[in-house]
């Protein structure tokens, strides 16, 4: 009896001490409440930005705007680096000699124009318009041309120089050019598919008027709506247009406001064009005038939304 008692008493004590095992307080992945701890990120966004000397500048940035914190919480992020160069190639442009001389709110605006949300690699990357986390007008969320056909280019003059440095809250992009916010005309001119109509606005002398404070909507033909429009009046080229009816044909396509695709709707709509009105449909997608097909929309600027054409619209059709 007494050879039994001890032996059930040592199966007791090896139970004991294999639960203590298991429960132990030196297992980093509980805490001495049970309960699993959370994995503390040591590598952030601005772990990066400030373990790089290249990064310099776009530190002072962020902690000049307030934006370090952003930058540094669980949601996943990207984040296009402008290199210490590239500040210096920004702060000349604008005739500055520091981060000071530029407005608090606008530096803000300017640095978020280069994170777009959740975590997207250079892989992940594709022809088109991702939205940023700058705004534009009405708050909207200001677009960023992405081109991966030789590298990946933003807005037609940015290149990312280096590509998917991992933080644990997202990726970075290293580029070579300080992006800035664009307005309606810097959407066209930096898209190559919309030259045609840089050079009509040009001839027009409206570019002052589509920079200015807006808000205006901007029904952008392609250049392959110019080529048809060059075929059918039997011309060369533009410059055999007279002015005044290239002007009255451009401010035919810009409405006044921020009007985005979901806040279009059936009926008639009053352009820059004093004497004609848009008529739109949204009856299986958005169309204009009976004939001309909106094919991409929302392209959001800070002083407007640009949305693009297949046709160039005549004021004659109404």
């Amino acid at each position: 009896m007494t050879k039994l008692l001890n032996l059930n008493q040592l199966l007791f004590l090896m139970l004991l001490g294999v639960t203590f095992m298991a429960c132990s307080d030196d297992d980093p992945l509980f805490t001495p409440g049970g309960e699993m701890e959370e994995e503390e990120m040591t590598n952030t966004i601005v772990d990066i930005a400030l373990g790089d000397d290249q990064f310099s500048t776009l530190v002072a940035a962020l902690q000049r705007a307030d934006l370090v914190e952003a930058l540094s919480g669980d949601d996943d992020r990207t984040v296009f680096a402008p290199t210490n160069d590239a500040f210096t190639a920004l702060l000349s442009d604008l005739g500055a000699s520091s981060l000071d001389d530029v407005a608090t709110e606008s530096l803000s605006n300017i640095l978020l124009y280069h994170v777009v949300e959740g975590k997207v690699e250079s892989s992940d990357l594709a022809n088109g318009y991702v939205s940023t986390l700058g705004k534009g007008a009405e708050d909207n969320a200001l677009s960023l041309l992405v081109n991966t056909d030789d590298g990946v280019t933003l807005n037609n003059s940015t290149k990312v120089t280096s590509a998917d440095v991992q933080a644990d809250n997202g990726v970075v992009h290293v580029i070579d050019k300080v992006l800035l916010p664009p307005t309606v005309v810097d959407i066209a001119t930096a898209n190559s598919n919309f030259s045609s109509l840089v050079a009509a606005v040009s001839r027009a002398q409206l570019v002052e008027t589509l920079q200015g404070d807006g808000p205006f909507t901007v029904f952008a033909p392609t250049n392959a709506a110019f080529t048809a429009l060059l075929a059918d009046l039997g011309v060369a080229s533009m410059e055999e247009i007279p002015l005044e009816t290239l002007t009255n044909v451009l401010l035919y396509h810009v409405v006044s406001g921020n009007v985005r695709s979901t806040d279009l709707s059936d009926g008639d709509v009053s352009t820059l064009n004093e004497l004609n009105v848009l008529t739109v449909s949204t009856d299986g997608g958005v169309s204009l005038n009976g004939d001309v097909n909106v094919i991409a929309t929302d392209v959001q600027g800070t002083n407007g939304v640009v949305h693009a054409i297949d046709k160039v619209l005549s004021p004659v059709n109404n």
